[in-house]
């Protein structure tokens, strides 16, 4: 659990400047919807931040299997714990990522490429978002 905790850390800082965005259920589904095949959500932490205009603060850890991906859509960037990860943040360069990189998303970007960059080993990545409850909870390109 301390890995987990500093891998949090880690990303908050690198996420937390200007994370506002909207997440889509698709991606980060909520625990009472039905999660995509091929991806597994486990929160870690989840709390109202009343001294950010209300803002919520959650960090979750996903897992995608080997050649698993999603559609265009737009959230805030993650931290790859273990694996590769393929992202491509509007119409930057399609990045693979490995073990120890972030990726980052501004609020509204497109994130137009994300998929597990294997066609058999799964990854993870730690997700930290910051969101406004007001706001819709898909935003699907």
């Amino acid at each position: 659990m301390k890995t987990i905790a500093s891998h949090a850390a880690t990303a908050a800082l690198a996420s937390l400047v200007t994370c506002i965005a909207v997440t889509p259920e698709s991606i980060l589904p909520t625990a009472h919807a039905q999660q995509p095949l091929g991806l597994k959500q486990t929160e870690l932490f989840k709390t109202t931040m009343n001294d950010v205009l209300g803002r919520v603060l959650s960090v979750r850890v996903l897992e995608r299997d080997g050649g698993a991906g999603a559609g265009a859509h737009r959230h805030p960037g993650g931290y790859v714990l273990e694996g590769s990860y393929e992202v491509k943040i509007d119409d930057g360069a399609l990045r693979k990522l490995g073990p120890g990189e972030v990726f980052y998303e501004a609020p509204n970007a497109l994130n137009a490429v994300s998929r597990n960059g294997s066609k058999t080993a799964p990854v993870k990545y730690l997700v930290v978002q910051v969101s406004d409850p007001t706001k819709p909870a898909t935003v699907a390109e």
